[in-house]
């Protein structure tokens, strides 16, 4: 996740501490507790939250067993004790800049931790307006509304509305209809977001231990206050403070979690004493915190790290269709295949909402995968967009790889306007689709009636039906007819995308033009054919895979290598002009 997470604090107040009289009360240093899953016995890291840090929570259950498919999120609870300086929010981001490199630096942990119910000092609590009956999530904004109010000399209902969603929808009564035509978003924002107070209310409901919109962390303060030594700091003046108005947290680096002032680096010292000389207000604490650490702070890898026993590969890539997550995993993954998951799941919502696994290769003569649904919902059909294209995709039926939008969009950049394209196996679109807002024509086909369908369907969504033809009927056949017609003067590419087998189909080229006269206008396309290989030159090997197939010595192939789908298995596309002597071979001697 990449949004930084709201951190929120318990309104305990607890003084600081500096030189010799800056210390905390003599309590124990925490100790580091290592959370207990199968391969959790390796040193702590030095810097940074971990898995293999903190103490787990008290209400954590006991560690997660190998073979369970009930992901416990509490285990990954963890629990830091930290040092951090509070200070009003109005010198806050000042004092930010100069202790920048000091600070705890955590990712999707801020800096700046707010203390709610600090807002107001207990001494002018009594003067906000009580709340009627039970009180709302939006009542304690209300209040503070009211002191705001009560501070610039207004009554409760006069002045301009402080509220910001009160403040918009003011703003927009100002508009006429032409203003609407305008800023036509102006009434939609200047409407209070209902879903969030909503989920803000069943999480209360729930008793929901995560404060914050993200779920990420939570900060307390767990010190009380020690007005002593804060004193012989600062002078007697301190003593006669009040906090007035909000105040902010600054969370200090972890190395300074058990310190008091006197070992703090200088910078900091000095920091702390030039605000004391210059300060109006002598307003600072220094707390002892405590952050809490959630399941949903966690990155994938590091949640899947923890879940796999010492030296496992972590799966942590997979293919993306639309909101399919398309897992390819290996043997030793699958007594834990629930909980991988469950875990790419949850950190990849909303994107994601349903995750498979790929049980078998694809053998059928439609190219269609068996996949398992190992988590979220059932639904197979979803939408992908690729290239400006949308396609509607039912993984169940169809065949489709994301992987190959690269060399998709290749293929597409060397088409022009006059070209004819010949896709003989065409899928349900991702290369014939995006050709037809390019060339001239096109004629897609495939075995599947299924991708034949959602081709067509397709084709109609993206308003390009009336450059496609399509077709469904068997590759080699596909060929044949084409060339017989009178179309095949005009084709200029073509194009067999089906690796496991698309070079066998090459001798459906072999006197295409037999019965024609070699002299007049006939066109030798440029054929785009993709193989799979194993051997120690993939290149040398696929070439000769081609020459047989078209009984040809002499073919000029341009050969490049895809991707690598398997360890020692390459995709190549071999791209060539048919050779004359192909086209106009004799196929009653080959039989």
């Amino acid at each position: 996740m990449s949004m930084m997470s709201n951190i929120f604090l318990k309104p305990h107040i607890v003084a600081l501490a500096l030189p010799s009289k800056f210390a905390f009360p003599h309590t124990a240093k925490p100790a580091l507790t290592t959370f207990f899953v199968p391969h959790f016995s390796t040193a702590p890291l030095s810097y940074g939250p971990s898995l293999h840090k903190g103490n787990p929570s008290q209400s954590q259950s006991q560690s997660q067993s190998q073979n369970d498919d009930v992901l416990r999120e509490e285990a990954f609870t963890r629990v830091f004790h930290l040092a951090a300086l509070r200070v009003p929010a109005a010198e806050c981001f000042a004092l930010e800049g100069r202790l920048r490199g000091h600070l705890l630096n955590w990712p999707r942990v801020r800096n700046i931790a707010r203390v709610p119910g600090d807002d107001v000092h207990p001494d002018l609590a009594p003067l906000l307006p009580q709340p009627i009956g039970g009180a709302d999530l939006g009542e304690e904004e209300r209040r503070l509304v009211a002191l705001q109010r009560r501070i610039h000399g207004k009554a409760d209902g006069n002045g301009d509305a402080l509220s910001p969603v009160l403040y918009r929808e003011r703003l927009a009564r100002t508009f006429n209809s032409r203003g609407f035509v305008k800023f036509r978003h102006l009434a939609k924002i200047s409407r209070p977001n209902r879903n969030k107070k909503r989920r803000k209310k069943e999480e209360a409901s729930q008793g929901a231990k995560r404060v914050g919109e993200n779920g990420l962390s939570v900060v307390e303060v767990v010190e009380d206050e020690d007005e002593g030594g804060l004193r012989n700091l600062l002078g007697e003046e301190f003593a006669r403070s009040k906090w007035r108005g909000s105040t902010r947290l600054l969370l200090l680096d972890e190395r300074y979690a058990s310190r008091g002032v006197e070992e703090f680096p200088e910078a900091i010292k000095a920091v702390l004493k030039e605000y004391a000389e210059n300060s109006t207000t002598l307003t600072l604490e220094l707390v002892r915190c405590k952050l809490t650490l959630f399941y949903d702070y966690w990155q994938m890898t590091e949640v899947l790290e923890a879940l796999l026993p010492e030296g496992m590969i972590v799966p942590s890539t997979f293919e993306t269709v639309g909101h399919i997550a398309h897992l390819n995993l290996r043997d030793e993954h699958l007594p834990y295949k629930r909980l991988i998951a469950k875990v790419v799941l949850d950190k990849n919502k909303p994107r994601i909402q349903t995750v498979v696994n790929k049980i078998d290769s694809i053998q059928n003569e439609y190219r269609t995968m068996q996949l398992e649904v190992l988590a979220g919902n059932h639904s197979l059909v979803t939408t992908v967009v690729e290239n400006g294209i949308r396609f509607q995709v039912d993984l169940a039926t169809v065949y489709w790889s994301s992987r190959l939008g690269t060399e998709r969009q290749r293929l597409l950049s060397g088409f022009t306007r006059n070209d004819v394209i010949c896709d003989v196996f065409s899928g349900v679109g991702p290369l014939a689709i995006p050709a037809a807002r390019i060339v001239k024509r096109v004629l897609a086909n495939d075995l599947n009636p299924y991708a034949v369908e959602y081709l067509e369907r397709n084709s109609v969504l993206n308003k390009l039906e009336r450059r496609i033809k399509v077709f469904n009927m068997d590759g080699r056949r596909f060929i044949k007819a084409m060339y017989a017609s009178d179309i095949s003067r005009s084709i200029t590419q073509v194009v067999m995308n089906l690796p496991s087998e698309a070079a066998e189909f090459l001798d459906a080229f072999r006197g295409i033009y037999k019965d024609r006269p070699e002299v007049g206008e006939l066109t030798f396309p440029m054929i785009h054919v993709y193989g799979f290989s194993k051997a120690r030159d993939p290149e040398f090997d696929f070439h000769e895979r081609i020459r047989i197939a078209l009984l040809e010595v002499a073919v000029n192939v341009d050969m490049r290598r895809v991707r690598l789908v398997a360890p020692g298995k390459w995709m190549l596309c071999a791209s060539f002009i048919l050779p004359k002597s192909v086209a106009f071979a004799n196929t009653a001697v080959d039989a």
